[in-house]
Protein backbone atom coordinates (compact mmCIF):
# COMPACT_ATOMS: atom_id res chain seq x y z
CA UNK A 1 0.00 0.00 0.00
CA UNK A 2 2.62 2.35 0.60
CA UNK A 3 4.39 1.94 -2.79
CA UNK A 4 0.93 3.20 -4.59
CA UNK A 5 0.28 5.68 -1.93
CA UNK A 6 4.39 6.96 -3.23
CA UNK A 7 3.20 6.38 -6.93
CA UNK A 8 -0.33 8.50 -6.54
CA UNK A 9 1.75 11.76 -5.00
CA UNK A 10 4.35 11.34 -7.54
CA UNK A 11 1.63 11.54 -9.97
CA UNK A 12 -0.06 14.24 -8.75
CA UNK A 13 3.10 16.41 -8.10
CA UNK A 14 3.90 15.89 -11.56
CA UNK A 15 0.19 16.57 -12.97
CA UNK A 16 0.34 19.63 -10.78
CA UNK A 17 3.83 21.17 -12.29
CA UNK A 18 2.59 20.35 -15.81
CA UNK A 19 -0.51 22.16 -15.19
CA UNK A 20 1.40 25.06 -13.99
CA UNK A 21 3.73 25.28 -16.79
CA UNK A 22 1.14 25.04 -19.17
CA UNK A 23 -1.13 27.63 -17.43
CA UNK A 24 2.08 29.83 -17.94
CA UNK A 25 2.15 29.54 -21.50
CA UNK A 26 -2.01 29.73 -22.26
CA UNK A 27 -2.95 31.63 -19.32
CA UNK A 28 -6.29 29.65 -18.90
CA UNK A 29 -7.41 30.23 -15.16
CA UNK A 30 -8.90 26.61 -15.48
CA UNK A 31 -5.84 24.56 -15.65
CA UNK A 32 -4.15 26.48 -13.19
CA UNK A 33 -7.32 25.41 -11.16
CA UNK A 34 -6.65 21.95 -12.08
CA UNK A 35 -3.06 22.55 -11.63
CA UNK A 36 -3.52 23.05 -7.35
CA UNK A 37 -6.16 20.31 -6.82
CA UNK A 38 -3.51 18.16 -7.78
CA UNK A 39 -1.45 19.70 -5.74
CA UNK A 40 -3.63 19.49 -2.91
CA UNK A 41 -4.17 15.81 -3.44
CA UNK A 42 -0.54 15.35 -4.10
CA UNK A 43 0.30 17.28 -0.24
CA UNK A 44 -2.21 14.43 0.98
CA UNK A 45 -0.86 11.81 -0.52
CA UNK A 46 2.77 12.23 0.68
CA UNK A 47 1.35 13.16 4.20
CA UNK A 48 -0.21 9.53 3.87
CA UNK A 49 2.92 8.27 2.90
CA UNK A 50 4.71 9.35 5.82
CA UNK A 51 2.24 8.46 7.90
CA UNK A 52 2.19 4.72 6.90
CA UNK A 53 6.03 4.68 6.89
CA UNK A 54 6.66 5.74 10.42
CA UNK A 55 3.68 3.26 11.94
CA UNK A 56 5.39 0.52 9.30
CA UNK A 57 8.90 1.04 11.10
CA UNK A 58 7.71 2.60 14.82
CA UNK A 59 10.41 5.04 13.68
CA UNK A 60 10.58 8.67 11.85
CA UNK A 61 11.39 8.39 8.51
CA UNK A 62 13.60 11.47 8.88
CA UNK A 63 17.13 10.06 9.46
CA UNK A 64 18.43 8.73 6.17
CA UNK A 65 18.96 11.87 3.42
CA UNK A 66 16.57 10.54 1.18
CA UNK A 67 13.96 10.46 4.37
CA UNK A 68 14.90 14.03 4.96
CA UNK A 69 14.99 15.29 1.40
CA UNK A 70 11.18 13.07 1.42
CA UNK A 71 10.02 15.16 3.86
CA UNK A 72 11.71 18.71 2.64
CA UNK A 73 9.15 18.20 -0.20
CA UNK A 74 6.68 17.78 1.72
CA UNK A 75 6.99 20.71 3.55
CA UNK A 76 8.11 23.04 0.69
CA UNK A 77 4.36 22.06 -0.82
CA UNK A 78 2.91 22.94 2.67
CA UNK A 79 4.12 26.02 3.00
CA UNK A 80 3.44 27.09 -0.71
CA UNK A 81 -0.08 25.91 -0.22
CA UNK A 82 0.24 28.17 2.90
CA UNK A 83 1.54 31.07 0.76
CA UNK A 84 -1.38 30.42 -2.16
CA UNK A 85 -3.92 30.45 0.66
CA UNK A 86 -3.05 33.74 2.06
CA UNK A 87 -1.58 35.25 -0.56
CA UNK A 88 -2.88 34.23 -3.51
CA UNK A 89 0.28 33.97 -5.53
CA UNK A 90 -0.42 30.75 -7.49
CA UNK A 91 2.55 32.60 -9.94
CA UNK A 92 5.17 31.13 -7.60
CA UNK A 93 4.13 27.59 -7.97
CA UNK A 94 6.29 28.15 -11.62
CA UNK A 95 9.63 28.52 -9.23
CA UNK A 96 8.02 25.36 -6.48
CA UNK A 97 5.94 23.19 -8.05
CA UNK A 98 9.14 21.45 -10.11
CA UNK A 99 11.56 21.39 -7.39
CA UNK A 100 8.75 19.70 -5.22
CA UNK A 101 8.34 17.03 -7.75
CA UNK A 102 12.19 16.80 -8.35
CA UNK A 103 12.90 16.10 -4.74
CA UNK A 104 10.16 13.53 -3.89
CA UNK A 105 10.95 11.73 -6.99
CA UNK A 106 14.67 11.64 -6.10
CA UNK A 107 13.96 10.67 -2.39
CA UNK A 108 11.38 7.86 -3.64
CA UNK A 109 13.84 6.31 -5.99
CA UNK A 110 16.30 6.25 -3.33
CA UNK A 111 16.86 2.90 -1.34
CA UNK A 112 14.34 2.70 1.00
CA UNK A 113 16.07 -0.19 2.84
CA UNK A 114 14.79 0.70 6.79
CA UNK A 115 17.82 0.03 9.22
CA UNK A 116 17.38 0.33 13.08
CA UNK A 117 18.38 3.40 14.57
CA UNK A 118 21.14 4.01 16.81
CA UNK A 119 20.60 3.78 20.55
CA UNK A 120 21.54 8.03 20.23
CA UNK A 121 19.00 8.79 17.97
CA UNK A 122 16.10 7.02 19.76
CA UNK A 123 14.81 9.64 21.56
CA UNK A 124 11.54 11.78 21.26
CA UNK A 125 13.43 14.72 20.04
CA UNK A 126 14.56 12.96 16.70
CA UNK A 127 11.15 13.88 15.33
CA UNK A 128 10.69 17.63 17.15
CA UNK A 129 14.29 18.84 15.97
CA UNK A 130 14.74 17.08 12.66
CA UNK A 131 11.09 18.22 11.36
CA UNK A 132 11.30 21.69 12.68
CA UNK A 133 14.89 21.94 11.15
CA UNK A 134 13.49 20.61 7.84
CA UNK A 135 10.49 23.13 8.18
CA UNK A 136 12.71 25.87 8.53
CA UNK A 137 14.69 24.83 5.40
CA UNK A 138 11.45 25.00 3.32
CA UNK A 139 9.98 28.22 4.24
CA UNK A 140 14.02 29.25 3.48
CA UNK A 141 13.46 27.52 0.41
CA UNK A 142 10.22 29.44 0.00
CA UNK A 143 11.95 33.24 0.42
CA UNK A 144 14.89 32.24 -2.26
CA UNK A 145 11.91 31.64 -5.00
CA UNK A 146 9.92 34.53 -4.22
CA UNK A 147 13.55 36.83 -4.12
CA UNK A 148 14.17 35.12 -7.56
CA UNK A 149 10.66 36.47 -8.60
CA UNK A 150 11.21 39.74 -7.51
CA UNK A 151 14.54 40.59 -9.53
CA UNK A 152 12.91 38.87 -12.76
CA UNK A 153 9.96 41.44 -12.34
CA UNK A 154 11.93 44.23 -11.25
CA UNK A 155 14.47 43.98 -14.21
CA UNK A 156 11.82 43.51 -16.70
CA UNK A 157 10.21 46.98 -14.87
CA UNK A 158 13.34 48.30 -15.69
CA UNK A 159 14.01 47.36 -19.54
CA UNK A 160 10.43 47.99 -19.90
CA UNK A 161 9.98 44.54 -21.49
CA UNK A 162 6.83 42.63 -19.70
CA UNK A 163 6.59 39.29 -20.89
CA UNK A 164 3.91 36.69 -20.05
CA UNK A 165 5.30 35.77 -16.87
CA UNK A 166 5.06 39.45 -15.63
CA UNK A 167 0.89 39.67 -15.89
CA UNK A 168 0.93 36.44 -13.92
CA UNK A 169 3.13 37.63 -10.82
CA UNK A 170 2.47 40.01 -7.77
CA UNK A 171 3.02 43.24 -7.32
CA UNK A 172 6.40 43.88 -6.02
CA UNK A 173 5.27 45.28 -2.53
CA UNK A 174 3.39 41.99 -2.46
CA UNK A 175 6.79 39.67 -3.42
CA UNK A 176 8.55 41.83 -0.74
CA UNK A 177 6.37 41.52 2.06
CA UNK A 178 6.03 37.65 1.37
CA UNK A 179 9.57 36.99 1.60
CA UNK A 180 9.79 38.79 5.01
CA UNK A 181 6.63 37.10 6.39
CA UNK A 182 8.89 33.86 5.16
CA UNK A 183 12.23 34.73 6.25
CA UNK A 184 10.42 35.61 9.71
CA UNK A 185 9.27 32.35 9.85
CA UNK A 186 12.16 30.20 9.10
CA UNK A 187 13.81 32.26 11.12
CA UNK A 188 11.56 31.13 14.20
CA UNK A 189 11.70 27.42 13.19
CA UNK A 190 15.53 27.37 12.40
CA UNK A 191 15.62 29.00 16.27
CA UNK A 192 13.42 26.71 18.11
CA UNK A 193 15.23 23.54 16.11
CA UNK A 194 18.98 25.07 17.56
CA UNK A 195 17.27 25.38 21.16
CA UNK A 196 15.61 21.52 20.85
CA UNK A 197 18.99 20.11 19.39
CA UNK A 198 20.96 21.76 22.14
CA UNK A 199 18.39 20.26 24.86
CA UNK A 200 18.89 16.58 22.53
CA UNK A 201 22.45 17.68 22.94
CA UNK A 202 23.08 17.79 26.53
CA UNK A 203 20.35 14.70 27.15
CA UNK A 204 22.93 12.42 25.03
CA UNK A 205 26.57 13.53 25.40
CA UNK A 206 26.38 15.38 28.00
CA UNK A 207 26.90 19.17 26.76
CA UNK A 208 24.64 21.49 24.96
CA UNK A 209 27.36 22.61 22.32
CA UNK A 210 29.95 20.53 20.74
CA UNK A 211 30.89 23.13 18.17
CA UNK A 212 30.36 20.11 15.65
CA UNK A 213 30.76 21.41 11.63
CA UNK A 214 26.62 21.33 11.58
CA UNK A 215 26.27 23.29 14.80
CA UNK A 216 28.80 25.52 13.72
CA UNK A 217 26.79 26.19 10.28
CA UNK A 218 23.70 26.37 12.24
CA UNK A 219 24.99 29.25 14.25
CA UNK A 220 26.24 31.01 10.86
CA UNK A 221 23.14 30.68 9.55
CA UNK A 222 21.17 31.97 12.52
CA UNK A 223 23.40 35.08 13.16
CA UNK A 224 22.92 36.30 8.93
CA UNK A 225 19.59 35.48 9.13
CA UNK A 226 19.03 37.54 12.21
CA UNK A 227 21.58 40.60 11.19
CA UNK A 228 19.35 40.71 7.86
CA UNK A 229 15.95 40.58 9.78
CA UNK A 230 17.57 43.67 12.11
CA UNK A 231 18.34 45.30 9.06
CA UNK A 232 14.95 45.25 7.70
CA UNK A 233 13.05 46.37 10.83
CA UNK A 234 15.73 49.36 11.53
CA UNK A 235 16.88 50.27 8.67
CA UNK A 236 13.80 49.49 6.47
CA UNK A 237 16.26 47.10 4.16
CA UNK A 238 13.70 46.37 1.64
CA UNK A 239 13.48 45.59 -2.23
CA UNK A 240 16.17 44.28 -4.09
CA UNK A 241 19.25 44.79 -1.47
CA UNK A 242 16.76 42.33 0.76
CA UNK A 243 16.42 39.68 -2.04
CA UNK A 244 19.99 39.73 -3.08
CA UNK A 245 20.61 39.15 0.65
CA UNK A 246 18.00 36.26 1.23
CA UNK A 247 19.60 34.30 -1.85
CA UNK A 248 22.95 34.84 -0.28
CA UNK A 249 21.09 33.42 3.25
CA UNK A 250 19.80 30.65 1.10
CA UNK A 251 23.28 29.08 -0.51
CA UNK A 252 23.92 28.92 3.44
CA UNK A 253 21.63 27.14 4.00
CA UNK A 254 22.54 24.59 0.99
CA UNK A 255 25.86 24.21 2.27
CA UNK A 256 24.66 23.83 6.29
CA UNK A 257 21.95 20.93 5.05
CA UNK A 258 24.84 19.49 2.38
CA UNK A 259 28.26 20.81 1.96
CA UNK A 260 28.88 20.04 5.49
CA UNK A 261 28.10 16.69 4.64
CA UNK A 262 30.02 16.09 1.69
CA UNK A 263 33.13 18.40 2.66
CA UNK A 264 33.30 17.68 6.74
CA UNK A 265 33.20 15.12 9.37
CA UNK A 266 30.15 15.43 11.41
CA UNK A 267 27.29 13.83 13.72
CA UNK A 268 24.79 15.31 11.76
CA UNK A 269 26.03 13.67 8.66
CA UNK A 270 23.52 11.61 6.38
CA UNK A 271 23.33 8.14 5.88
Amino acid sequence: MIDVVCILALLCYFLATAGMVTHVIVQKKDIEKISMYFLIAGFSFHTLFLILKWWKWGEPPIVKLSETLCFLSWAISGGFLWAEFKYKIKSLGIFVLPIIFILALTAFLQNNHHSPLSPVLKSFWLPIHASISLMSYAFFFLAFCLSCMFLIQERQIKSHHLGAVFKRLPSLDTTDAMIGRCIKIAFSLLTVAIITGSIWAESAWGNYWSWDPKETWSLILWFSTAAMIHQRLTLGWRGKRFAIMTIIIFFILLFTYLGVMFLMKSLHSYE
